[in-house]
């Protein structure tokens, strides 16, 4: 017999509660939209008001601690959301006939601070420093490799057209450039082909103390390589003694970074549903609809509170995939293929669709289209009533033949943001997918906050948007329509 957490057991009390009203509820609640009318005509499926409202109670309640990824409180969600596909008939897509898909995680920790050294015999002025400490000397921007190599190369953040060597460990100073600057040419450096890039200021950092904590490295799924998983990204900040001493090294030197580390081990889940298609020309041509169960945890409390509830971010969206699967449950088999899939673990680097990607149930050339839904909870005050935006609207032909049906969908109003490739949606599409994200997301200072709860979330512009979904989506999971990227926009 295993032996649970406490955190793990009031998860389980809490979800066998919600399963126990689970069991006393009709599998196909009553359809009704806003106060308890039709959103839409007849002839087109409505919302489920209460089992929106029933949904965001518990998904984004204290008892689910934040939904942490990669924790109990993730798995308690992924439990919820199987329970919720079972009882409205859609079939398990997970691991071993279930609706469950678990993902190993490994992180590697280091255990004592990691050492920047010239990798090789002193020389020079390099007989006195031939190591700098983490804390002490520099300090970590950000960091994907817990051990790196390469021959330095030293360039000026005032000189942008210097051709990077590929493999070298770039040095950035500047005489005149802001610290700004030299972290952008920084960045840049490695975008052009360097294993790493130090930041040397002409001046102390404001903020440059000795780290209290060691630096972080990024979780990755067993078995993937950095490079699968999206590339390397290391940038250090140097003290000014650090710069000065590496300024007089001779380009070539060979440093090596690294540090003495150990390796933990957890687990994601995905929580995945399926109905087949009836027609047998078009059930090769899937729709994915998609959103993720996490959120980040139990933190720094603000104001007294500690958890970060993430109701807006994302149980709003996957409240929004649960009321589609209930409608498309309830009715006539779609035509097309339909997969309904809550991921684990977006919030520490899309693991949980990753995973997905490489471990997809039906061949992944045949998923045509995935609509992510991130962020649903509350009106967008920069567009009109009840409506809804998509990443990407202009990279494909999916979001306009949307809207041309019914749905309250507009083009992201916020294109600085990037926010097309800071869903899980972007995962897919890096595959060729036409995946592109939902949202209504307003910049709202409750993003990653403790007061992201559901206080804060509209339903009634929550309800009303899905409803503007509900006859669009029986369209495209029943139409022979090919979503396709537009020419030149396939990420």
């Amino acid at each position: 017999m295993k032996k649970y957490s406490p955190a793990l057991l009031r998860c389980a009390a809490v979800f066998m509660t919600a399963g126990f009203v689970l069991a006393q509820a009709p599998a196909v609640p009553t359809q009704s939209g806003l106060n308890g009318q039709k959103l839409s005509n007849s002839s087109r499926p409505s919302i489920c008001v209460p089992c929106i409202r029933k949904h965001m109670e518990f998904l984004a309640s204290d008892a689910l601690r934040g939904r942490g990824s990669a924790t109990a409180d993730e798995l308690a969600a992924a439990k919820y959301v199987a329970s919720e596909l079972h009882a409205y008939g859609v079939a398990p897509a997970g691991d071993e006939d279930g609706y469950l898909q678990q993902a190993a995680i490994v992180r590697r920790k280091f255990t004592a601070a990691p050492r920047l050294r010239v990798a090789g015999p002193a020389s020079g002025a390099n007989k006195a420093v031939a190591s700098w400490t983490y804390g002490a000397d520099f300090r970590t921007l950000q960091l994907t490799q817990f051990e790196f190599t390469g021959r330095l190369q030293k360039i000026e953040a005032e000189e942008p057209e210097v051709k990077i060597i590929p493999g070298a460990i770039v040095l950035v100073s500047g005489k005149t450039a802001t610290k700004s600057k030299i972290r952008q040419r920084a960045l840049r450096a490695q975008a052009e082909g360097a294993v790493a890039a130090l930041a040397a200021f002409p001046d102390e950092p404001e903020d440059f103390a000795s780290a209290a904590e060691l630096p972080q490295l990024p979780q990755l799924l067993e078995g993937e390589s950095l490079r699968r998983m999206g590339g390397n990204l290391n940038l250090l900040e140097l003290s000014v003694a650090t710069a000065k001493a590496l300024e007089q090294l001779p380009e070539g030197t060979r440093l090596l970074f690294s540090g003495p580390t150990a390796d933990e081990i957890s687990h994601t889940w995905n929580a995945l549903g399926i109905i087949q298609g009836s027609d047998l020309k078009l059930r090769d041509s899937a729709v994915l609809f998609s959103a993720h169960l996490d959120h980040v945890g139990v933190g720094t409390p603000v104001n007294g509170d500690s958890i970060y509830n993430g109701a807006d971010d994302d149980a709003s969206g996957v409240a929004a995939v649960l009321e589609l699967a209930r409608v498309l449950a309830s009715g006539p088999r779609p035509r097309r293929t339909v997969i309904f899939a809550l991921f684990g673990s977006e919030e520490i680097g899309g693991l949980g669709s990753t995973y997905f990607r490489e471990h997809p149930p039906v061949p992944l050339k045949d998923i045509a289209t995935n609509l992510e839904f991130e962020m649903i909870g509350r009106a967008d005050p920069v567009v009109q009533a009840d409506t809804l935006w998509l990443t990407g609207w202009d990279r494909s032909n999916l979001g306009p033949a949307l809207a041309a049906h019914g749905a309250h969908l507009v083009a992201d109003p916020h294109p600085a943001q990037d926010f097309f490739a800071r869903s899980d949606n972007y995962v897919l599409a890096k595959k060729g997918v036409v995946a592109q994200t939902v949202s209504s997301f307003g910049l709202h200072k409750d993003y990653h906050q403790p007061s992201d709860d559901l206080a804060h979330i509209d339903f009634e512009h929550m309800d009303a948007a899905i409803a503007s979904l509900l006859g669009p989506v029986e369209w495209l999971v029943n139409a022979g329509f090919v979503p396709e990227w537009k020419a030149g926009e396939k990420p």
